[in-house]
């Protein structure tokens, strides 16, 4: 496990562990936040773009792409990657502070997770999520909130509210003081 990970750009995350069996393709497109935690044997395509936010957690054998060509080798068979092909997809990922990732979930091009969500382990994640979704299945869907998992906890030990509320809570409405 490699810490005080130094991005692309120079900038050392003092608190972001990467393993070292993590693989990287297009590292400069790959814009993390502190305090992010990701594990052994995964593999990022960053091609066009991947933001893991801050405190994010992303276990083992996770696959995060940004292209898909599924559909398109089908389609053209010996003729493909001759050029534009339909049913070849390629997208960001967006990966909201606070985000849990389980074991061997896929991550597919041009989706969203929201802040807090926890995805399940072997999820084949695609599309727009909510944030403090739970999110499981093949192909995933939203199946609960993490803020009802959490309330026991923030109820139990209410000194835990105001560092819970720091990032849970949406921001200040800048056009009401």
């Amino acid at each position: 496990m490699v810490g005080n990970y130094k991005r692309h750009d120079g900038v050392r995350l003092p608190n972001t562990r990467i393993s070292n069996t993590t693989f990287f393709y297009n590292e400069e497109n790959f814009h993390v936040g502190d305090y992010v935690f990701i594990g052994h044997h995964n593999f990022i395509d960053a091609q066009v773009g991947v933001t893991v936010e801050e405190g994010c957690q992303i276990t083992n054998f996770v696959s995060i792409l940004n292209h898909s060509s599924h559909t398109a080798i089908r389609l053209y068979g010996k003729a493909y990657d001759e050029g534009p092909m339909v049913g070849y997809h390629s997208g960001k990922v967006h990966i909201g502070a606070y985000t849990f990732i389980g074991p061997h979930a896929i991550i597919m091009p041009n989706t969203h997770i929201g802040k807090g969500s926890i995805v399940s382990a072997y999820s084949y994640v695609r599309g727009t999520f909510p944030d403090f979704a739970i999110i499981s299945g093949n192909p995933a869907v939203v199946v609960g909130d993490t803020r009802t998992t959490d309330q026991p906890f923030l109820d139990q030990y209410p000194e835990l509210k105001p560092l819970y509320n720091e990032w849970a809570s949406p921001p200040p409405d800048s056009e009401h003081p």
